[in-house]
């Protein structure tokens, strides 16, 4: 028997799956035993709603492990434990040794139990109360508290073996990546675009993103600020291609040739036109935008309505309703806030216009944007397009 500390991952919405689970656990355990690869050498497997993470040599880094675990979308909750016979000796045993520091810090204890395999010839009460009675002659100093304790020690009865650990840690939640569809996300260098990227890589979306750039209005420091944001996304949502679009040419035309209330949504418009045209060639089914409802003039209603009518393809806002307060929070929980807020331009804010319209009326913006050449930028843009694969 191994008897090496190990992970549990415990599933999330994907155990409330019907016919289909099992594609969901498949998928599950694959992008687990990917996201841990870097981390060494695992044996990874799902039995009875948990996925079990064991080592198979000594070189792997359970650190790096358990915190890439905690990324994957579709775990809930991840706990480091140890594996021991099924015998209240041996998981008394495996607590006093596993857990002794912990116990050393604590003042209060109780013992919570789980018997998943029923044909363990004690319930989940007794196990607590005869594992909790040996843990308390061997740390006398440390008191039973049932409701409140600073401790709580987990016993798990399996299949194969019992487990014990301390408390587990959340997880990312959500369905596994890919589970979802396929989707194109556009990424600026702003706060909103990673955060709906990653929410809707949580509902299992796969991700592919496009960047616009407009040398030389835009730095090159921004566009490597765009992939530190992806590289930032990709512990959670694995490698990323990240489709880097020019944009100068489209942006000095519509500056030269249309009224200065409608830049920013005829810019928008063009960059709908080219993410789909990316989507379409990519087999995504959808395109994602970082849109909040209200928060700039190119997001009102009526906007939104204007930008979206130069695509069939279904356009996700996962952000939609939330505020900038909410947002901030996000980005800064799953780590791309402080990136997000470096002081480098992107071409959203290129040729900003100072007084935009923020009730456009939809023929008048498409009668403005007729000046265009439209499906000539785009294809040239499209020539211009580079690609780079981001990688954990």
């Amino acid at each position: 028997m191994n008897d090496k500390e190990m992970l549990l991952l415990k599933l999330g919405e994907v155990v409330l799956k019907g016919q289909n689970r099992r594609s969901f656990e498949d998928r599950l355990v694959a992008n687990t035993a990917r996201r841990l690869k870097s981390c060494g050498s695992f044996q990874v497997y799902i039995r009875q709603s948990t996925i079990y993470v064991e080592p198979t040599g000594d070189s792997c880094d359970m650190e790096a492990a358990y915190a890439a675990a905690r990324q994957v979308f579709g775990v809930v909750s991840v706990a480091r434990a140890v594996p021991c016979e099924k015998t209240v000796e041996a998981i008394a045993e495996t607590a006093k040794s596993y857990l002794a520091d912990r116990f050393a810090a604590a003042r209060s204890f109780k013992v919570e139990s789980k018997r998943a395999d029923k044909s363990f010839p004690m319930n989940s009460i007794q196990v607590s109360q005869a594992v909790g009675g040996e843990l308390a002659e061997a740390f006398p100093h440390v008191a039973v508290d049932v409701h409140n304790p600073d401790l709580t020690v987990f016993v798990e009865v399996r299949e194969k073996y019992a487990y014990v650990h301390a408390p587990a840690l959340p997880g990312a939640g959500g369905l596994p990546v890919g589970m979802g569809g396929h989707a194109i996300s556009l990424l600026s260098g702003g706060l909103d675009s990673p955060v709906s990227s990653w929410m809707m890589a949580r509902r299992g979306v796969e991700l592919e993103m496009v960047h616009f750039v407009s040398p030389p209005y835009t730095s090159r420091q921004a566009q490597d600020k765009v992939l530190e944001l992806a590289r930032l996304l990709t512990a959670y949502c694995g490698r990323l291609r990240v489709h880097i679009v020019p944009f100068t040419e489209i942006q000095e035309e519509i500056r030269k040739n249309c009224p200065e209330e409608y830049f920013t949504l005829i810019m928008r418009r063009f960059m709908m036109r080219l993410a789909e045209a990316i989507a379409r060639r990519a087999g995504a089914r959808a395109l994602i935008t970082g849109e909040s409802l209200g928060q700039v003039a190119s997001q009102t209603m009526m906007a939104l309505g204007v930008t979206e009518d130069v695509t069939t393809l279904p356009v996700l806002r996962p952000l939609i309703g939330m505020d900038k307060v909410e947002i901030i929070h996000t980005a800064q929980r799953i780590g791309t806030y402080d990136t997000s807020i470096l002081p480098y331009e992107d071409c959203c804010t290129v040729f900003t216009p100072r007084h935009p319209a923020t009730r456009p009326h939809l023929e008048d913006v498409r009668k403005a944007e007729a000046k265009l050449d439209v499906e000539a930028l785009v294809a040239r843009s499209l020539e211009g397009e580079e690609w780079v694969w981001v990688k954990p």
